[in-house]
């Protein structure tokens, strides 16, 4: 991870701005492929911040919790009200892909697995 200052203001307006490419990159996925792919969940996991941190706290107060590996995690960060794990792993994709240009993060991942 690169270091940068983190303030609560500028992760979650990098939070926001994540949620809402994810949003829009569900949609369009939803438009091309329609809800017809496997069912199934994703999420974005984010290593190597520690949950007591500065960035650790901010991330929480957006919608993060800790998961059993440790890392922070966030579900369904399009909120996309589908089954598709195409759509919702697309979403999850955009969403990681802002953290990691916006906050420097290097270890932000899209996660996801079949129901």
């Amino acid at each position: 991870m690169t270091a940068v200052a983190f303030n609560l203001e500028a992760v979650q307006d990098a939070c926001n701005e994540a949620a809402q490419q994810a949003r829009t990159a569900a949609k369009e996925a939803l438009l091309k492929y329609g809800d017809r792919d496997a069912c199934g969940f994703a999420w974005v996991n984010v290593w190597g911040v520690r949950s007591n941190s500065k960035l650790g706290k901010a991330l929480q107060a957006a919608g993060f919790r800790k998961d059993y590996t440790g890392s922070l995690q966030l579900w369904n960060p399009s909120k996309a009200g589908v089954q598709s794990v195409g759509i919702l792993e697309a979403g999850a994709e955009a969403y990681a892909q802002v953290l990691r240009d916006k906050l420097g993060l290097d270890k932000v991942y899209a996660g996801s697995r079949l129901d």
